[in-house]
């Protein structure tokens, strides 16, 4: 399934999170959150945004693991390129 999901997992597996903790963090229960770390369905963007916040009240370098799992290309540098100048 998704990205967030799978991101989710590795970052629960690293940090020792378990999914029961993260689910009272989130107030859900705890099998929306089974669900999600075996990628049987993809959180919202809005549950993305909460499973980050949650983290961060947990572990702030899971947090910051989650983030950079779930968007690291998107946080990459990228060099910006200049349009052509008008003559």
């Amino acid at each position: 399934m998704g990205k967030a999901g799978h991101a989710l997992k590795k970052t629960l597996e690293a940090y020792k999170i378990s999914q029961r903790h993260l689910a009272t963090v989130l107030g859900v229960r705890s099998y929306v959150v089974y669900r999600w770390f075996h990628e049987q369905i993809d959180p919202s963007a809005e549950n993305t945004a909460a499973i980050a916040s949650a983290l961060q009240q947990i572990d702030p370098d899971a947090a910051n693991a989650f983030v950079r799992l779930y968007l690291g290309e998107y946080l990459e540098e990228k060099p910006v390129q200049a349009g052509k100048e008008e003559e």
